[in-house]
């Protein structure tokens, strides 16, 4: 499925196309072969900082910035800007996760339907004003599950 949308998705932010949530495209450089790989995010900007969260776990796109600690953050429009990543704490993560989403109702339906290990980029979930979690504990071990960065122009 995401082998079809990903491409889509990364045209449609490129040309400038809405698609209904923050979306930009993350170019970030292949931690073993060193290829530049492109994967659309959704960009979360908090009190002017800019983050991503790896919505499926660490793996892929998210252990490559990692690696590289740097990007190159493709706009709706096709406007590049490159950035420095650096990992954010797990408490500083939870704690911002927190924040940003406390103030919105909380499904437990949509929970219940994602399961404990899925959920909607943190972005998206600000921006459609819904929460999935409850407790502090429940926002330190998604972040501990789902980590999340901030990138900072260069």
């Amino acid at each position: 499925m995401f082998r079809l949308v990903n491409p889509l998705a990364r045209r449609m932010i490129s040309a400038g196309v809405p698609t209904g949530a923050p979306n930009v495209v993350l170019i970030v450089r292949g931690r073993r072969s060193g290829i530049e790989r492109t994967v659309p995010v959704t960009l979360l900007v908090l009190d002017g900082a800019w983050y991503v969260q790896a919505t499926y776990g660490a793996d892929g796109w998210a252990r490559n910035l990692r690696a590289a600690g740097e990007a190159i953050v493709v706009h709706p429009g096709g406007r590049r800007s490159p950035v420095r990543a650096s990992e954010v704490p797990l408490d500083d993560a939870a704690a911002i996760l927190r924040r940003v989403l406390e103030p919105f109702r909380s499904p437990r339906l949509l929970r219940t339907l994602l399961g404990p290990n899925m959920r909607p980029p943190v972005g998206v979930l600000r921006q459609l004003r819904i929460r999935v979690d409850d407790t502090p504990e429940d926002y330190l071990a998604e972040a501990g599950r789902h980590p999340l960065f901030e990138l900072r122009p260069v």
